[in-house]
């Protein structure tokens, strides 16, 4: 619901409106900084963006020029691209995790191939009429009138940017894409998780323009990381605010320890592809088949599955078999004499 809710003491969830099918709004986090107000993930860049934006700002007093800094959780254009956007027009600054600087630097509109690391996957997947779609799409007028660019500065685990009161703790959490982070607010404990956390769906992983070769791998390191944390409220990009991150994280875990048993379930049949396995599963809250998604949803249904085999392989339960430059995965405990050793991982 748009509005203004204070979640902590002087902690405040502004949700904003996302012009996204499926996805409807994204929360934004407002705090009193040492010299301004800092303000979180403030949203996409569009006229609803903005008037949500004045609205809840002059609920509390404020106005958007009282803005000195915005920090972006990741680089994705919900929680970015109005941040960005703020830069050229009232000064403030923007700062976002380092490693977010592959996918940001490297994105190029005029690229004569779209997302050029995952249509080489998809076709080693044997997913070719994905990866040909993928690659010949043309940029949709969303993706080409969004403000979007370098940031004022990278930030690192173990920065902390200053409060009124306390501070925010910057976590690097990579995963959902390879520079997100996490803050803790010192003050109230309470931490804001961007899409890393979230608290009734399991964020996808690794979608970007240069995404990491492990996503999974990295994703999982970081919940498990986000458990050796204080436990805090749950303050998630998307959705409502839970009293405790840790219950949630170890829900996530569980997800993706019986994701990996259902895929290494399914290459026990016989090896199988990334493709081959994301046919046989079903998509989205409402059970949908592979072929009826949006071809980029095919992409990262595609990728996740990639994903959880290489985790399979990385922990010597799965391994590789190249068949005619399409590479097929079966259990470790296959004896096919083509197949790869998990140790060269």
């Amino acid at each position: 619901m748009p509005g203004v809710y204070e979640v902590a003491p002087g902690v405040y969830r502004i949700p904003l409106p996302l012009p996204m099918q499926g996805l409807t709004a994204v929360n934004s986090y407002l705090f009193t900084g040492a010299d301004g107000l800092v303000y979180v993930d403030p949203g996409f860049s569009d006229d609803a963006n903005r008037q949500a934006i004045e609205r809840a700002f002059a609920e509390l007093g404020h106005s958007i020029s009282d803005i000195t800094t915005c920090i972006a959780t990741h680089h994705h254009w919900d929680h970015y691209a109005q941040a960005y956007a703020w830069r050229g027009e009232i000064g403030s600054k923007l700062y976002i995790g380092h490693e977010e600087r592959h996918s940001i630097l490297g994105f190029d509109l005029d690229a004569e191939v779209r997302y050029p690391t995952q249509t080489e996957q998809l076709a080693e997947a044997g997913a070719q009429a994905v990866s040909r779609a993928i690659a010949e799409g043309e940029p949709s007028e969303m993706e080409q009138n969004t403000p979007y660019g370098p940031p004022d500065g990278w930030l690192s685990g173990g920065d902390r940017i200053e409060l009124a009161d306390g501070g925010l703790e910057v976590i690097a959490t990579p995963g959902h894409t390879r520079g997100h982070v996490i803050l803790r607010h010192t003050a109230s404990g309470v931490l804001v998780t961007g899409d890393h956390v979230l608290p009734f769906i399991t964020p996808s992983i690794g979608f970007e323009w240069s995404p990491e070769p492990q996503p999974l791998q990295s994703f999982l390191r970081s919940l498990g990381q986000t458990l050796e944390l204080p436990d805090g409220a749950l303050l998630p990009a998307h959705g409502p605010v839970l009293g405790s991150t840790h219950a949630r994280v170890k829900e996530q875990i569980a997800h993706h320890d019986e994701r990996l048993a259902e895929v290494l379930e399914l290459i026990g049949r016989r090896p199988s592809s990334s493709y081959e396995v994301a046919r046989q599963m079903k998509w989205t809250r409402r059970a949908r088949a592979l072929d009826d998604l949006p071809v980029e949803h095919q992409m990262i249904a595609i990728s996740e599955i990639r994903a959880h085999l290489e985790m399979l392989r990385l922990q010597g339960r799965a391994q590789t078999v190249d068949d005619d430059g399409v590479l097929r995965y079966a259990p470790a405990s296959d004896q096919n004499p083509r197949a790869s050793s998990s140790a060269t991982a």
